[in-house]
């Protein structure tokens, strides 16, 4: 593919938060988050010319966080991946700005993963279609977390709330969410492992809870199409994973109870914490929720709250 010409200008690309899970969706269920104040929650890739090989520029809040040698770095890695896979031979240079915290439950290193692939996609000519390239996300993002997990690199990338697939050609669905909902989101200041926070979970589950499981995803599934905000926000539980890592996040539990007295719908851990979501129809009362958050559940520094929206563009080019 050596034949795709780079555009004569760097690109900038900018690549969403996301929530992987979204509570009732293990691995299968995954929101792209656009904060109501207009601010840009996620990380941005710039790609451009260089004279060969890769070279990498680690700026941001959150650069500090990252391994200091650029070849450490997903960004890097993801551009000799892309490189290799497309038969490119060419240089190229990477500034990553860092604005999402590792190991936050925010699909931290999906929106790196995802702005870098698609920053080099557009660079080079879009010699990946759509589909393509988001098979492409997701082979890299499982090679550096050693199985393929779409529920963040699907809606960070295109978007919306989306259903995992993973068929052939059909690897995610949109699925319509609640217009009226607005999406608390609050992250508490300190990383957890996601692999640590896997391991807390058993290894085998019972029946009945399989059942339930399947229940409320098809319910809620089922609630989206119909538009049933009432039916939708009855099953949106996670029975499979917060059960285990509710108290592996410190306040989480006493934060879901204030949350539920303060009104908010539905609360749950975003992907595998220490970050929550909750849910409400009201924006007083979501921003009564995030002052009660930054006052009880912002322990450390760093930590942050945003009232969002679902971001329907997903990963867009800046300039």
């Amino acid at each position: 593919m050596s034949q795709f010409i780079p555009a004569n200008a760097p690109v900038t690309v900018y690549a969403p938060a996301s929530m992987g899970n979204v509570g009732v969706g293990f691995d299968l269920l995954g929101a792209a988050l656009a904060p109501i104040d207009g601010s840009l929650l996620g990380d941005t890739v710039t790609v451009g010319p260089a004279p060969c090989g890769v070279s990498l520029t680690q700026l941001g809040p959150w650069a500090h966080k990252l391994p200091q040698e650029p070849q450490q770095n997903i960004v890097y890695r993801c551009a000799e991946f892309f490189l290799g896979e497309a038969g490119i031979n060419q240089g190229v240079s990477l500034t990553l700005s860092k604005n999402l915290p590792v190991g936050s439950g925010l699909g931290s290193s999906a929106s790196s993963v995802v702005a870098a692939l698609y920053g080099l996609n557009e660079y080079f000519g879009r010699p990946y279609d759509e589909q393509a390239l988001l098979g492409l996300m997701g082979r890299f993002e499982g090679e550096i977390s050693g199985s393929v997990h779409y529920d963040n690199v699907a809606p960070c990338y295109l978007g919306g709330l989306q259903l995992m697939l993973d068929l052939p050609g059909r690897i995610c669905e949109p699925l319509p969410a609640f217009d009226s909902w607005y999406w608390l989101v609050a992250y508490p200041g300190i990383s957890l492992s996601t692999a640590a926070m896997r391991a807390l979970m058993p290894n085998l589950y019972d029946k009945g809870t399989c059942i339930e499981f399947g229940r409320n995803l098809s319910a809620f599934v089922h609630a989206c199409y119909r538009q049933d905000e009432a039916l939708a926000l009855t099953v949106l539980k996670d029975v499979l994973a917060e059960p285990y890592r509710a108290e592996a996040i410190p306040g989480y539990q006493a934060a879901r109870r204030g949350l539920s007295e303060l009104g908010m719908l539905a609360t749950g851990i975003s992907g595998s914490g220490p970050t929550l979501f909750s849910i409400s129809a009201d924006l007083a009362r979501a921003e009564q929720a995030k002052r009660y958050l930054e006052q009880h559940y912002l322990t450390e520094a760093g930590g942050f709250a945003h009232i969002c929206r679902l971001d329907m563009q997903g990963t867009r080019v800046l300039s």
